[in-house]
Formats: C-alpha cells, structure tokens, sequence
C-alpha cells in the first residue's frame, strides 16, 4: 500500500456482457453456501494503516485491541488488523526503507519484528498476541506482501519440507512498483506452491483469521497465479482465513474471478480523506453491483475518520463529507474498517461510527442498487432483510445546496410509505408520491420505508 494515490479515470459502463440471468445464478451459488461460507457478510473491523502507517507496535495494537473491543465490538466490529511492515525493524513512517532487513524465520517467511512485537521471541510468532486478541473477543488479522521476501532469495533460503530454495521459485522481474520487500513467485515452478502453503500455514498456527494481501489486485491478470495461490494454501490449512486482496482497481470484468478466490478485493487504490477520491468511489461501487453478495464484497477502502497520519492530523472530510462516507459504505455493502487512531476517538467519530440502524443497512440489506436521476445525485436502494421494508439512500455531490429526490414508483413501490430517518432516529411522517430531502454540499441522507 502506498500513499501517494492515483486519480486514473474511474471505470464506467464495465459490467461487460452480464446478464440478469447471470446475476441470478451468481446470487443462487453465493445463498447456497450456507453456514460454512467465509465472510456471509461485510466483514467489520480496524485496520492500522490510516492512523499508524508502518509503525504499529505491539504495546501499541494491544491498547487498541482493548479499546475496540470495549467500544467497537458491541457494534459489530471485530477484526483487528496489523497492517504493513510488521517484519520490519526499522518500519517508521508512510516510506518504505530502499534495502529493508525484515524478520524472518530460516525458510524464508516474515515474522514480527523482536523489537517491536516483544512477545513474538523465541518463535512465537504472533501467536501470543493473536491470543490476546482471541480473547478480548475479537478476530487477528495481518498485512502481507505478495511474493517472497527479497532477502530470502538474496540468502536462497530453504523452501520448507521441499528440496527448494527461495531463488527457484522467485520471479525477479515482478515486483511491487511502490514497495521494495518482495519478488514475485512464478506459479509455474517447481516449489511455488508449496512457499505459499508454508507462509499460510504459519498463519494458522498463529491463530490468524483475516489476511490483507497487498500487491495482488493490479496488474490483476499478471497476479491471478499468486491470487488462486493464496486461496489453495488457506484451504490446505483448514482454517477459515479471510481473503482480502488489495489494491486496487480489480478489474470488474474479472468479477468471476476474484470473488472465487477472495472474499474482499479492493476497488481502488489507496482512499484517503479528499472529497475527489470519495465522490469516485460512487461510480466504482456502482459497477461492482452485480458481484456484491455473500461472501463476495467488493471493498472501497478503510474509513480514514477520526485521528490519521501518525497522530498528524484529524480527518479532512467535512461532518457532512463523513457522513456521506458511511452512507455509501452502508447502502453499497462495503467492509466497515475503521482506519483512525482508537486512542483519540472523539465522540462525534464514535457515534457515526456505531449508529446501529446505519450499520443494518451495511450487514443485513439486499438487491443493493443505484438509480440514475439527475446530474450531481447520486441515489441508492435496498430491501431490508426479513421484511417488506426499503432502505433508501439519497447523496448530493454538487458543490452546493440542493433537493435530491425520486419517485416512488421508480422504486417499484404503489403504496404510501412512513418514512424514518436513520441518521437522526426518527419519523418524518408519510409519502405517497416522492421523497425528497433538501441536502447540503456533499451531504447524504438514509432512510427506511415502511
């Protein structure tokens, strides 16, 4: 993950060649996992990147972990995650060191660094904080890199239980453009797999649930190797380890790939709190509708609210900005991971973080879906779970005040509606024609019909 962000034209028009019936059938396969499915719904948590950069340490994670766990994990937020450079001793800022020394074990794999992750000694690995997490309730997620360490290949290193070595499977022309850690693995060599079972059986026997994987979404198709890799090495564990891949922008028309293999893939790249990178989300949630289901979620980034930047600074987006945030996040079916520092939660950030009728649109609506109106709106639909009831979602990306509206009828519904508002937590009496709120720039409303 890198800081510096790309502004390329956002995809439009790209659910190339899919049918309704296609959807359909993809919906059918996506409801008939049952119970056993990884991640049936949007998957929730923190995630150190926005707030910590590569510095996280583990005094650090755990006073966090304890304070998502006494504010956040009521709500439903429950994966905590150590981002980049766990294996890094130097790790210091958003930069990445130019000739990193990680920590490694002698086959090659990453392992917390002593320094910074103290309990890690002696071959623990994470496993001892993993533990402390599991027992504060919560889920422990970790960052990776795509590929092999480019210090173990310098080393050529052994592959463990195989009689290869790092420089056999390694990939020396395919590296991260923004980070110097990695070579790729080239697939089609002897040993390949087996390097990407070690570092996922690591993993498990550390007590991981959720992996990060960076450097896998773009180029997606030079990287679909080392995509299906991971997926075969989390099923050889036998443990159920979330998939996220990142960065984007995944292809959409590789939809039916990467939702076979992952149960997250970014959309785009790194999203930061700038009112431009928002209002691109728009049109990206927007094409990845017909893949968005059931351990299938297309990922928009962390929510960079509250503290950011190493304590820098708080976030930049407006109270009307973040609020316009989470609606889309909720309406859209994005992972809720929180990006801003725990320690200096502030209570306005809390309460938009932890409205419980806004997180019910997130993890238990259906038929999520965009209406196109009018130029500078953007508007949303939804059935809320269990019930005839609507959700409904209506945004103004104008730069100035304006009413935002639709019609009944293009919902598809005939019949007068009560309408409350879940922001605010109340009723606002009943429509029989059309909805309209009067937002302010960049503002957003949610509400539920019944």
């Amino acid at each position: 993950m890198h800081l510096e962000t790309s502004r390329r034209t956002v995809l439009a028009g790209s659910m190339v060649g899919l049918t309704a019936a296609a959807v359909a059938q993809t919906s059918q396969r996506q409801a008939g996992d049952g119970a056993s499915m990884l991640a049936p719904r949007p998957p929730m948590g923190w995630n150190s990147w926005n707030s910590f950069a590569t510095t996280i340490t583990e005094a650090q994670a755990r006073e966090t972990a304890q304070i998502m766990a006494d504010k956040l994990l009521p709500f439903g937020y429950n994966i905590f995650t150590v981002d980049i450079q766990w294996y890094e001793p130097e790790a210091s800022s958003y930069a990445y060191n130019a000739k990193p020394r990680p920590a490694m074990d002698t086959h090659g794999r990453m392992i917390p660094a002593p320094n910074r992750f103290p309990s890690s000694v002696g071959g623990k690995g994470f496993a001892p904080l993993a533990q402390a997490v599991h027992a504060l309730g919560l889920k422990f997620g970790i960052h990776v890199m795509r590929g092999i360490p480019r210090a173990a290949v310098e080393a050529n290193l052994p592959i463990l239980g195989t009689g290869y070595r790092a420089a056999d499977i390694a990939d020396r022309t395919s590296i991260c453009s923004w980070n110097p850690d990695m070579y790729g693995v080239d697939m089609a060599r002897p040993g390949a797999q087996a390097y990407y079972d070690s570092i996922f059986r690591l993993y498990a026997d550390w007590g991981v649930d959720f992996v990060k994987m960076d450097d896998m979404s773009r180029p997606y198709d030079a990287h679909a190797a080392e995509v299906e890799a991971a997926h075969m090495a989390i099923q050889a564990t036998g443990r159920p380890i979330i998939l996220s891949l990142s960065p984007g922008e995944t292809p959409v028309i590789r939809g039916d790939h990467v939702r076979k293999y992952a149960q997250m893939w970014r959309i785009s790249d790194d999203f930061w709190d700038e009112w431009p990178m928002l209002e691109a989300q728009f049109t990206r949630l927007e094409n990845w509708t017909p893949w968005r289901g059931p351990g299938s979620w297309p990922d928009a980034d962390m929510l960079p609210l509250g503290r950011l930047a190493l304590g820098e600074r708080d976030t930049r987006f407006t109270p009307d900005e973040q609020r316009t945030l989470m609606t889309l996040w909720a309406i859209a079916r994005s992972p809720l991971i929180m990006g801003g520092d725990l320690r200096h939660l502030d209570a306005a950030t809390l309460a938009l973080l932890t409205n419980r009728e806004v997180i019910a649109v997130n993890q238990a609506s259906r038929d999520n879906r965009p209406h196109f109106i009018e130029d500078g709106t953007r508007i949303w639909s939804a059935n809320a779970e269990g019930s005839a009831d609507r959700y409904l979602a209506l945004f103004n990306t104008s730069d100035k005040a304006r009413e935002v509206g639709i019609d009944l009828s293009t919902l598809g519904l005939s019949r007068p509606v009560a309408i409350r508002d879940l922001w605010e937590g109340k009723g606002l009496g009943t429509q029989a024609q059309r909805i309209v709120a009067h937002l302010p720039p960049h503002g957003a409303a949610l509400y539920r019909l019944s």
